[in-house]
C-alpha cells in the first residue's frame, strides 16, 4: 500500500479559506445593513472593498521595490492642503486610490488629506451614491528609511445632492461612517476593517493575490503595557498630558513603543492594549491628525473591538466635523487605558476652576 505524504499546514489552510470580498458581503447580512447576500448594498459595498485592496496590492508592490525604482523615494517639492511637504509616495498612493475608482462605478466622491477638495467622478454620481475618504500614505517620513508605513479609509453614504460641491454632508459625526479600516505595509501587508459587527483582519497572501482572512472579532485588551506618544514634545504639551506621561515614567509595567507611523502603532496597540497619544500644545491645540480620514476611522475601529477613543475631554465619535481637513487630539486604545489618560485631563480641569473660582 502507497502511503501519501501529509498535506503540509500551508497548503490544508487553502481550502477553508475566507477572501475579503466574501467576508464583507456575510459581514453586512449579518449586521442587517443587507437584506442577503444579492442585495445591491452588499454587493456595492463588497466590490468597493475589493478595490481599496486593489489599491492596498498596488502601493504594497510599489512599496517592496521603492529604493529601486527611479522617482519613488523623496520629497516632489509640492506643499499639500495641510501645508506638509508631499513624498512622491505620498502621490503615487493618492493616485493609485482614484484610478482604481475612477472607474469603478462605485464612489461618487474622494475625499483625501492630499487634496484640498474632494474629487469628483460626475459618471459614477446617478449610480454610485457613497464617498471615500483616505490617507493614501500614513506615516510617509518612513518611506525613505524602510519603515512600516499603512494606509486609512472610511466609507460614507452620500446624502443630499451636494450641489455646491464642496461635500458638506461629510461634516457630520463618525456615527454616520458605514464601515472603516486601514492597510498595513509591512514583513506582510495586513487589511483590517469593520462594517459595523467587530474588527477583521487579512493578509495578503502573494500566491494568491488575495487578502486571506486571518483573525475575526478582534477585541482590544481592556488594558495593556504599550503608551505611544511622540514624547520629543513634552514641553510642548499641556500640563495634564506631562503629569500622565510621568505617572507611567513612575509605575512598573508600561513601556513606550512610537514609531512615527500612526497606523503601526495603532495595530500594535489593537492587538497587544495600551494607548496611543497625538495630543495637541500649547501652540496648536487642535493636534496634528485629521478628523475624517485619520483619527474618525480609527476610532470606528478602536469602538468595535472593545476600546475607546477620545479627544480628551469628548467621545472622538460625537466630535461634529467643521471643516473637511479639521484636525483634532486622538487619545485611543485599550479602554482603561484611555480612561487614566483623561483621568489626568479632568483633574487639570478641575484645579484650573478652582484656582479661578478662588
Amino acid at each position: 500500500m502507497v502511503v501519501s505524504d501529509p498535506i503540509p499546514a500551508e497548503y490544508s489552510l487553502d481550502r477553508d479559506c475566507t477572501t475579503l470580498s466574501r467576508h464583507v458581503v456575510q459581514q453586512l447580512v449579518k449586521t442587517g445593513k443587507a437584506a442577503s447576500l444579492l442585495a445591491p448594498e452588499a454587493q456595492d459595498i463588497s466590490a468597493i472593498m475589493g478595490r481599496i485592496a486593489l489599491a492596498g496590492k498596488l502601493v504594497a508592490r510599489r512599496l517592496s521595490k521603492a529604493g529601486l525604482v527611479e522617482n519613488a523615494l523623496g520629497f516632489t517639492g509640492d506643499v499639500n492642503v495641510q501645508g506638509e511637504s508631499v513624498k512622491r509616495m505620498d502621490l503615487y498612493a493618492n493616485e493609485v486610490f482614484i484610478s482604481v475608482f475612477k472607474q469603478s462605478g462605485l464612489v461618487c466622491r474622494l475625499a483625501s488629506e492630499e487634496m484640498e477638495d474632494p474629487y469628483y467622478i460626475p459618471e459614477n454620481c446617478p449610480i454610485g451614491r457613497y464617498t471615500l475618504l483616505y490617507d493614501p500614505i500614513d506615516g510617509s517620513s518612513n518611506v525613505d528609511i524602510n519603515l512600516n508605513v499603512g494606509s486609512i479609509f472610511s466609507l460614507r453614504q452620500q446624502e443630499g445632492e451636494d450641489l455646491d460641491g464642496k461635500a458638506t454632508d461629510l461634516l457630520q459625526s463618525g456615527h454616520k461612517q458605514l464601515g472603516a479600516g486601514y492597510i498595513l505595509y509591512g514583513p506582510s501587508t495586513i487589511l483590517v476593517y469593520s462594517v459595523g459587527d467587530g474588527v477583521h483582519s487579512f493578509i495578503l497572501d502573494p500566491s494568491l493575490g488575495e487578502f486571506i482572512l486571518t483573525e475575526e472579532s478582534i477585541q482590544i485588551p481592556p488594558h495593556g503595557p504599550v503608551y505611544s506618544v511622540n514624547e520629543g514634545n513634552f514641553w510642548q504639551w499641556e500640563d495634564s498630558i506631562r503629569d500622565y506621561t510621568r505617572y507611567v515614567h513612575r509605575h512598573e509595567g508600561y513601556t513606550a513603543r512610537y514609531s512615527g507611523a500612526l497606523v503601526g502603532d495603532i495595530h500594535r496597540i489593537l492587538m497587544q492594549g495600551g494607548v496611543f497619544l497625538y495630543p495637541g500644545t500649547r501652540q496648536k491645540p487642535e493636534g496634528k491628525l485629521r478628523l475624517l480620514y485619520e483619527s474618525a476611522p480609527l476610532a470606528f475601529l478602536i469602538e468595535q473591538a472593545g476600546g475607546r477613543a477620545s479627544t480628551g475631554t469628548q467621545r472622538l465619535m460625537d466630535v461634529i466635523p467643521q471643516a473637511l481637513h479639521q484636525r483634532t487630539p486622538l487619545i485611543i486604545g485599550s479602554q482603561e487605558d484611555v480612561e487614566l489618560v483623561e483621568s489626568f485631563i479632568q483633574d487639570h480641569h478641575r484645579r484650573q476652576g478652582a484656582e479661578q473660582d478662588g
